[in-house]
């Protein structure tokens, strides 16, 4: 597993910096604020895969057995990362958003997601056998 460095860190900081500017200027720019709905569904977004993966049995190396919770924890996180996508999608859709917000919101909450995951691989714990 890769260990993170200050010039990693330093790396997804800026990438988070951009995902929120582009978001938050989806909304400045048009004078609607909806787009900011995104930002939670990203940031709430890795929650029940945290917690399906606390409340799984550490202890159950057999892989045949479904888990049903580490399932259902997956489930919930790719419901809210699809909803990011969505969300604006719809927004645009009815006309409560322009495109060009749209567009600015959903490529701002992918990269806010896609630092968030980073983050988490970089600093996962080693587990010993």
């Amino acid at each position: 597993m890769p260990t993170a460095g200050l010039k990693t860190i330093i790396a997804l900081s800026f990438v988070l910096a951009i995902g929120f500017l582009l978001v938050i200027l989806s909304c400045a720019l048009y004078k609607v604020y909806y787009p900011l709905l995104v930002v939670a569904t990203y940031v709430l977004a890795p929650i029940p895969n945290w917690i399906a993966t606390r409340c799984a049995n550490p202890e159950d190396f057999v892989e045949s057995t479904g888990n049903g919770v580490l399932d259902l924890g997956r489930f919930f996180t790719g419901f809210l990362v699809v909803m990011g996508i969505a969300l604006p999608a719809v927004l645009a859709h009815s006309a409560l958003i322009g495109i060009p917000a749209m567009v600015m919101s959903v490529i701002g909450g992918l990269l806010i997601y896609g630092t968030i995951i980073s983050f988490g691989m970089f600093f996962q714990e080693e587990q010993e056998f």
